[in-house]
């Protein structure tokens, strides 16, 4: 199965739910019979989703190219230069006719940090083949990203409560 068209569909906002959207929209796609590949550009480790989607790994590949830590200030050059092997690994899932969904996890927030220029994320969205489907997760998005997409979710906080025991079983971060 391929798409006749496929979308730019950016989750963005200052709300809980991009990742769990772009992963639920995953899910699908894997249980329609399509292939997903996900770039992480800021996690690394074995999140509770790592191990999800490891139950569907003939279906979906998750590569992390974050380093695990939290980027205030100027990235390193080590951040830097894995947020670029993660900016080749999305053009080369994109090009390569293997998947027909492509998420870059956290790609807004990558951007936003220093970790590549926005003009990064706009050239991804013009060479994305026409059957593809690309989505683009993170808060900050830049609003020529927002412009140029397809569709666009915007998350808001309306209210969030944050469980400690929750956070530290799943992952889940503050």
């Amino acid at each position: 199965m391929t798409f006749k068209t496929g979308y730019v569909q950016v989750y963005t906002g200052d709300g809980k739910g991009k990742t769990t959207a772009a992963l639920g929209l995953a899910l699908r796609a894997a249980g329609a019979g399509l292939k997903v590949y996900i770039a992480q550009f800021i996690k690394s480790g074995d999140y509770s989703e790592i191990k999800a989607l490891s139950r569907y790994a003939d279906r979906i590949i998750v590569q992390q190219f974050g380093l695990g830590r939290f980027i205030k200030g100027k990235p390193s050059s080590e951040d830097v230069a894995a947020a670029r092997k993660g900016l080749q690994a999305i053009r080369s899932a994109l090009s390569s006719g293997h998947y027909q969904v492509v998420i870059m996890e956290e790609g807004n927030v990558a951007a936003m940090c220093g970790l590549f220029p926005a003009d990064e994320i706009l050239a991804i969205m013009s060479e994305k083949p026409g059957n593809v489907e690309l989505v683009i997760t993170g808060r900050g998005a830049d609003a020529r990203v927002i412009d140029k997409a397809d569709l666009v979710t915007e998350m808001k906080a309306v209210k969030h409560y944050y469980h400690a025991g929750v956070a530290a079983r799943t992952g889940i971060e503050k």
